[in-house]
């Protein structure tokens, strides 16, 4: 038998929920890592919670599962909420997001966007000029009015990340640096095969390396079509400016929040340089001045603001869902990639493969997000 009861394949933030979540139940984890570094630990700390326009526009075929997948992203907003109270703080501030509109065409689609959303159980009102300055005073005046998605939030992943990792390892989790390049089941022991031909063995394993998954997991069954997406942020100096929401566009890429140091993050999804899977990508000219320019268009004090730093990461998509089950070719193999707006829902897919794991109802109705889906 292996050593471990739970291997989790993938450090990010999926990974290191299941493995606290595990390991809360006396369970023996392990978690291997190939430490590229350029998900969760790049990730800009928004909690999404209403259809993104980008989204929308850039994945026309994928934005129906998105939008059945909403009441999902409420739960998982709690699910922050309760990791926050307990090994916090991690910056979480959720008063809500705006998706500003720029013009009339734009303005009706938030209200059409609003009624689909509203149907789905989410808190949304459409807000006019005039409503707007009470809560945004400093946004450009070209901004005719905005979606509020009370629902959403902000924290500071960097916070979050490290509390988190403190906590698994209290717990006794295990870290390992290796990238797995194949896995294997022998009876009840999973092994999984290292860069370097190392193999590690536990009960059971939970693949939750984002946009690795897919490759992994070939041959075991139909192909989890998951897709690494290289995206681009900037993080300002202090400003005097103060942002309490989520701020994101009804049409182009951008998303705003402040941290309480007062520092703005500013992405939203311009792209960045794809170096391959295996290395973080590197940031494009084009798009830090296009991203910076439009936030300083929305708000425009940011202008006077210095950009101190800019990187890029990748974010994972598949088909607009989460993918979270046993697979049926290898029923100790667990898969938990989130859907889109990965680090938003990472925790609750985290906790729900670790219980499904412990043989326990996991949190929420997973009968839609198998991934047998793919079969068809």
């Amino acid at each position: 038998m292996g050593r471990y009861d739970v291997l989790v394949i993938g450090g990010g933030i999926v990974g290191l929920t299941a493995a606290i979540a595990s390991a809360g139940q006396n369970a023996r984890v392990l978690i291997v890592d190939a430490g590229i570094n350029a998900g969760s630990n790049a990730n800009a700390g928004s909690l999404h919670v209403q259809l993104q326009s980008r989204f929308i526009r850039l994945y026309p075929d994928q934005a129906p599962n998105v939008e059945a997948s909403l009441p999902l992203y409420l739960q998982a907003v709690r699910e922050w909420e309760r990791l926050d109270a307990l090994f916090g703080s991690f910056d979480l501030v959720r008063k809500g997001g705006l998706m500003l509109a720029e013009g009339e065409d734009q303005l009706r689609f938030l209200e059409m966007k609003a009624r689909r959303e509203e149907a789905r159980g989410l808190s949304v009102e459409i807000l006019d000029r005039r409503q707007l300055d009470a809560l945004a005073p400093w946004l450009g005046p070209q901004i005719m009015g905005a979606e509020l998605c009370r629902d959403e939030g902000k924290l500071n992943p960097l916070a979050a990340n490290v509390r988190l990792r403190a906590e698994a390892r209290r717990l006794g989790v295990e870290f390992l640096s290796d990238q797995v390049v194949s896995l294997h089941v022998d009876g009840a022991v999973v092994r999984a095969k290292g860069q370097g031909g190392q193999v590690h063995a536990a009960k059971q394993a939970v693949v939750a390396a984002a946009w690795g998954s897919g490759p992994l997991l070939k041959g075991w069954g139909p192909p989890v079509p998951s897709r690494a997406e290289p995206l681009h942020m900037n993080i300002t100096e202090p400003g005097e400016v103060r942002i309490n929401h989520l701020i994101q566009h009804a049409e182009r890429s951008i998303t705003l929040k402040q941290f309480g140091t007062g520092q703005i993050v500013i992405g939203g999804g311009w792209a960045a340089h794809d170096r391959g899977n295996a290395s973080v990508p590197s940031v494009l000219a084009a798009s830090m001045l296009g991203n910076v320019a439009l936030a300083a268009r929305l708000v425009p004090s940011i202008s006077r603001l210095r950009v101190l730093r800019t990187w890029a990461g990748m974010n994972t998509t598949v088909d607009g869902k989460t993918v979270i089950g046993r697979l049926p070719a290898a029923p100790n193999i667990i898969v938990a990639v989130p859907g889109d707006a990965g680090y938003t829902l990472g925790p609750l897919v985290g906790r729900a493969a670790a219980e499904i794991a412990a043989g326990q109802p996991p949190s929420f109705e997973i009968a839609n997000y198998g991934p047998s889906r793919f079969a068809a």
